[in-house]
């Protein structure tokens, strides 16, 4: 397993906009990335961490690939001050 946490700070009054985007993002990756199996949303007053859990690193860097990642990265572009990425190659339950 692979692990995944994202640390997006967002601007200020931009959380109402972001917040349905990544939540339409994390569904449509658990349905359609096979290699997708936790997309959990954490939130405070303005960050979004991002914990997901996927087969293997092909299996990020597929989503990193796919359509709607890419239409979201896109989308949410001018919403975020700062986005810190952490990648954890074990995962132990």
């Amino acid at each position: 397993m692979f692990a995944v946490l994202v640390t997006f700070t967002i601007k200020e009054g931009r959380i109402k906009d972001f917040l349905p985007l990544i939540k339409a993002n994390a569904a449509q990756s658990l349905k359609a990335e096979r290699g997708c199996h936790v997309f959990e949303i954490c939130r405070d007053d303005q960050d979004i961490v991002l914990y997901e859990v996927y087969d293997d690193r092909a299996a990020f860097d597929a989503h990193l690939a796919s359509d709607h990642f890419l239409t979201f990265d896109a989308q949410i572009a001018d919403m975020v001050l700062d986005k810190h990425i952490r990648l954890f190659s074990e995962v132990y339950r």
